[in-house]
């Protein structure tokens, strides 16, 4: 942990501060549940989450024309319906899609954030789409100051024109600013630029806590069990 704190922290918000597993697993077997009574769900998310990062990862430059995430998300479904023999109306695609939109919180963020909050700016940088972070921050009661978001900068984390858009909006110096995620591709690149880190363990992200990287890693500025460790190292 550095001697001198940050002024703000960032945060990741799919996985770091919501726990979209469970979220999309209930909504997925609520919609669905009854006509697929043995489907592997769980397996399913884990699925459909990685066919969002497969379309999220094309490299892209802010002059091309911007992809929603929610499209993103939308075009996997479809396709994971489909090769997967799941048939499920459009109303019923479109709600499950949204769920997205509706991620529960893990349970020590909100309250980790509140401690943080007194001390430290707060802002999301997230992949999802601001309507997104918007929706899960009302619907979850996220405490922030601030919501970025990759569609402001045009590309998606990791590329360095989201850390940078962050950090002019706020502005501060990286140096100044606290990269908080559970994905250390997220927070390595951020180092890159200069930014501080913190890496938050969520061994139960997929579900199943062999399929997490949630070990800790001395190349980060701090390594937090959850947010509320987090802020007790923050000095809050």
């Amino acid at each position: 942990m550095t001697t001198d704190r940050p002024t703000a922290l960032l945060f990741d918000v799919q996985g770091t501060a919501t726990d979209f597993h469970s979220t999309i697993t209930a909504a997925a077997r609520r919609i669905a549940g009854d006509r697929h009574p043995g489907r592997d769900w769980s397996q399913f998310v884990n699925d459909w989450r990685a066919a969002y990062f497969r379309g999220t990862s094309t490299p892209r430059g802010p002059e091309d024309p911007w992809v929603s995430v929610e499209s993103v998300y939308r075009t996997a479904l479809d396709e994971l319906l489909e090769t997967q023999n799941l048939n499920l109306t459009e109303s019923e695609r479109h709600e499950l899609n949204s769920a997205w939109k509706l991620l529960d919180p893990w349970p020590d963020a909100v309250e980790g954030l509140t401690r943080l909050r007194a001390d430290y700016t707060l802002a999301t940088l997230s992949n999802a789409d601001v309507n997104a972070v918007v929706s899960i921050t009302r619907h979850g009661g996220f405490p922030w100051h601030a919501v970025f978001t990759a569609e402001m900068a045009g590309v998606f984390k990791p590329d360095p024109l989201t850390y940078r858009m962050a950090a002019g909006y706020l502005g501060l110096a990286p140096a100044d600013i606290m990269m908080v995620a559970s994905h250390k591709y997220d927070i390595r690149a951020a180092a890159e630029l200069g930014f501080r880190t913190a890496f938050v363990s969520r061994p139960m992200e997929f579900g199943d806590p062999t399929l997490a990287d949630a070990d800790f890693s001395p190349e980060f500025d701090i390594n937090a069990e959850d947010f509320l460790d987090l802020a007790t190292q923050l000095g809050c």
